[in-house]
């Protein structure tokens, strides 16, 4: 039996409780590991096919009476993630999250050099929330550890390396990595390969 194989007895009978109160408390979702935390559930909506690892957190943290967070149809996202949506975050379909991963639309302040800029003697968490909308289009693949910063889109089917910071908006069909992430290749739907940008 391949499931105990890759399993073991022990993390069988926790795949099989996990299912159990999957099917109870989220029965359009594929599988949750639990412990998973989940706050302002209202103002989320998820597709069927959800599935997550452990130790994940999802939050929507509206300034009104409306869904902030918006996840398609067979989101995978591995453990401790951590999403927040104070504005809107809408994720595609088929997207793919590595370990340990930090997606947000909203920080403790503002920083953009205008009229709005939050003073360095505030403590941070007595400073206004600051919020841009973030999307993430379908089958977009993020690596460990990746962050995924206010304001940003991250185009359809791109993938971004392992510890990369997406502080400004990238386009569909890339490899980017890097802090700030920046693309290093793009897919060439003539030759249907990943080629080197220049």
């Amino acid at each position: 039996m391949k499931i105990l194989q890759h399993y073991g007895y022990f993390g069988l009978v926790k795949i099989v409780i996990n299912v159990i109160k999957t099917r109870i408390f989220f029965h359009k979702a594929r599988l949750i590991r639990f412990p998973f935390d989940i706050r302002g559930k209202n103002f989320v909506k998820i597709d069927e096919g959800f599935t997550t690892g452990v130790g994940c957190r999802v939050e929507a943290l509206p300034e009104g009476n409306y869904k902030t967070l918006f996840i398609g149809k067979n989101f995978q996202m591995n453990d401790y993630v951590h999403i927040t949506a104070m504005q809107s975050v809408i994720i595609g379909d088929n997207v793919l999250l590595a370990s340990k991963i930090y997606i947000s639309d909203c920080t403790h302040g503002s920083y953009g050099g205008d009229d709005n800029d939050s003073h360095p003697d505030t403590p941070p968490d007595k400073r206004s929330l600051f919020s841009k909308p973030v999307i993430i289009e379908d089958n977009v693949w993020l690596g460990e550890f990746v962050s995924v910063l206010p304001g940003v889109t991250i185009g359809k089917g791109t993938i971004v390396g392992a510890n990369s910071v997406v502080s400004k908006s990238l386009p569909p069909y890339v490899i980017a990595v890097g802090s700030p992430a920046k693309p290093i290749k793009c897919y060439n739907f003539d030759t249907q390969k990943w080629e080197k940008i220049c």
